[in-house]
């Protein structure tokens, strides 16, 4: 069945990959961008294309695009949280601004598209939102832990307004990937500059470590489109959906590494109940 997806940040990455792979499998696709001529190339690559110019930290301009669409456009199937962007940095060197700016646009933009469409969906008692979050959150490095903490976030306000939704005929899944081969380690990410020589031993070896293993990450962005497009066409999607070999182990082992360390201390856990 064709459905209208809404996608935020098109012009590259996964939300191009989506896209095509959307477009391909009949889907009308409207594509946010922030450059006007990123709207030409988007709309160029088919009539099923429309794009909106549109920089998701400007939240006041959201419900009304998402209006506009609605109208304009057609009843919003899909919608699909993608634009982000990665943040590297120690944490004691990076100024607040930094902090901020991760959250705008990877939380509070995702959430305010959310409640834009959320109305509609509502009053037609279906619709399926899709949170491009990461196996960063559910799992850490060190020296990305602004990126870390804006995807913690997104998965937890994911998972939790999911179980809000659903009795309306909404379904969420936040999607998961691990390393695919991206701009998102390259121009896309944002490099906070080095000015405490303590963590020298900890962050000089990973930033380049991760320079190195730009462009040769596991993870096909295509193969990554044809899943997203599969994932919205199964009618009992999971809340949960991690995409690369890569976050499969990390974030079996992650879990495994925090399974353990409840058990190890139960006791002490148990031991703040009251005692009838």
């Amino acid at each position: 069945m064709r459905k209208l997806i809404l996608i935020t940040g098109v012009s590259t990455g996964f939300g191009r990959a989506i896209a095509q792979a959307a477009i391909t499998a009949g889907h009308t696709v409207v594509g946010t961008v922030r450059k006007p001529q990123d709207a030409v190339d988007f709309e160029a690559l088919d009539t099923a294309a429309v794009a909106r110019q549109l920089d998701v930290t400007d939240t006041a301009a959201i419900a009304p695009m998402v209006a506009d669409i609605e109208a304009s456009v057609g009843p919003i199937d899909v919608l699909i949280n993608n634009a982000g962007y990665g943040s590297e940095g120690i944490l004691e060197e990076s100024a607040l601004d930094e902090v901020r700016r991760q959250f705008d646009v990877n939380v509070f933009g995702p959430v305010a598209m959310i409640q834009a469409v959320l109305p509609y969906m509502r009053a037609r008692r279906s619709g399926r939102i899709l949170n491009i979050t990461s196996m960063g959150g559910l799992t850490t490095f060190p020296g990305i832990s602004l990126y870390h903490g804006s995807k913690f976030a997104l998965e937890g306000i994911g998972e939790s307004f999911g179980k809000e939704v659903a009795p309306l005929g909404i379904r969420v899944t936040n999607v998961e990937p691990g390393g695919f081969r991206t701009d998102w380690a390259g121009r896309s990410m944002t490099r906070t500059p080095r000015s405490i020589a303590d963590y020298d031993g900890v962050m000089d070896a990973i930033r380049e470590r991760r320079q190195a293993y730009h462009g040769h990450q596991v993870g096909d962005p295509a193969k990554l489109g044809q899943a997203i497009v599969d994932l919205i066409a199964n009618p009992d999607p999971p809340a949960h959906l991690l995409l690369g070999s890569d976050a499969l182990r990390l974030v079996r082992e992650k879990l495994h590494g925090l399974l353990t360390e409840i058990e190890a201390n139960e006791p002490i856990t148990l031991s703040t109940d009251y005692e009838d």
